[in-house]
């Protein structure tokens, strides 16, 4: 059957190689016309009788998708991958897989999350920096990752300008806590039982150069507290030498320490936030105790691979602000003191920017370089 001229010049895909236009036009024969689109380009009363042809149904069908190559209109097609660079359990860990599951909802696809922890984040953001950049990858990407980490390190296998931003997701205030076997129960009592240990002591965190050792290295800074890091790879297992007593304290995100702040096995101090958070309102914060201005979050934003379409990442972007605004999300935020940043793509740019600037300051004047 000879088809119209409009038809024939649709059916040919453009810049594609022999080899694979041969194998794209088969794949399409091969697919029931009832399961893809009709093609845009052609008005209702032309297109009705043509798609009641048997024949002509498919191969119109098909042509739909190879005249555009590559664009978001088959986007996903299949599941995601989405890498969290710390391990399992941590406050990034839960983040991910509270939006993952309505995200992958709303985008008719599975959304599945792969831990990749270790260096600071950096083996998670190698991976996605070089993963194919059509969306299927994307990356929990935090102040480490995006902020902290170009001036901690001399030389990373990634640059923040690696990855297209699709928005922030949330921050969480980090909260001063310690073990049963301090005796400290505000910041005043714990900075003198600091001092009356003669080689200083020890803190938990979950890498060097994690929000959380930054956020130590402010409070060492502004106390003058002899204070020695001992890195973790990851919060959970941080956290869990602090609840057994192998080092006395850390700052801990809100989504981690929390439920071992209500559980007793963690004794908070305070929270590194201007105000009590709404969800644990009876733990006061370090400023109130006298840490004048004392402010340290961790933050988490989704990123893709640099050169994913921006129709991609508006897709993705779309997504993740829906999920944002689903109650099951809400609620699990609120249990955990976390804030919803819903963004743009483009505001969440600005922002890492922003904070990149700002931590670079706070790890150049503490003489940190972790290679």
């Amino acid at each position: 059957m000879k088809l119209p001229i409009a038809l024939s010049r649709l059916w040919m895909p453009a810049r594609l190689p022999h080899q694979a236009q041969d194998q794209a036009q088969d794949q399409a024969l091969s697919q029931p016309a009832r399961s893809l689109p009709a093609p845009a380009l052609f008005a209702p009363a032309l297109l009705a009788p043509l798609l009641a042809a048997p024949l002509l149904a498919p191969l119109l069908a098909g042509a739909a998708i190879l005249a555009f190559p590559g664009s978001a209109a088959a986007f996903p097609d299949k599941v995601i991958e989405w890498v969290v660079p710390y391990p399992p359990g941590g406050g990034s860990d839960v983040v991910a897989r509270a939006l993952a599951d309505p995200m992958g909802k709303l985008l008719g696809q599975s959304m599945v999350v792969n831990n990749k922890p270790g260096a600071a984040t950096n083996i998670g953001a190698d991976l996605v920096s070089r993963a194919r950049p059509d969306g299927h990858t994307v990356l929990t990407a935090d102040t480490a990752t995006l902020a902290a980490n170009p001036a901690l390190y001399s030389k990373l296998t990634y640059k923040a300008e690696d990855f297209a931003s699709i928005g922030l997701m949330a921050r969480f205030p980090m909260l001063l806590v310690v073990g049963a076997a301090v005796p400290a129960k505000t910041l005043a009592e714990f900075t003198d039982w600091v001092k009356a240990q003669p080689d200083g002591v020890t803190y938990a965190t979950p890498g060097a150069g994690s929000p959380h050792h930054l956020a130590a290295e402010l409070f060492r800074s502004e106390t003058g507290l002899k204070l020695v890091h001992v890195p973790y790879k990851g919060a959970a297992p941080a956290v869990q030498d602090v609840v057994g007593g192998q080092v006395p304290f850390m700052f801990v995100d809100t989504a981690t320490g929390f439920p071992h702040v209500q559980s007793g096995k963690l004794r908070a101090i305070g929270v590194a936030s201007p105000a009590p958070v709404a969800a644990f309102k009876d733990i006061p914060t370090l400023a109130s105790q006298g840490l004048t201005g004392f402010e340290a979050y961790a933050w988490q934003g989704l990123v893709a691979p640099k050169g994913t379409p921006a129709e991609v990442i508006a897709i993705l972007n779309k997504a993740l602000l829906s999920a944002l605004d689903t109650p099951s999300v809400k609620e699990r935020f609120a249990t955990l003191g976390l804030e919803a940043i819903p963004s743009s793509p483009e505001e969440m740019a600005r922002y890492s920017a922003a904070e990149r600037e700002k931590w670079g300051k706070v790890v150049r004047a503490a003489n940190i370089q972790l290679d």
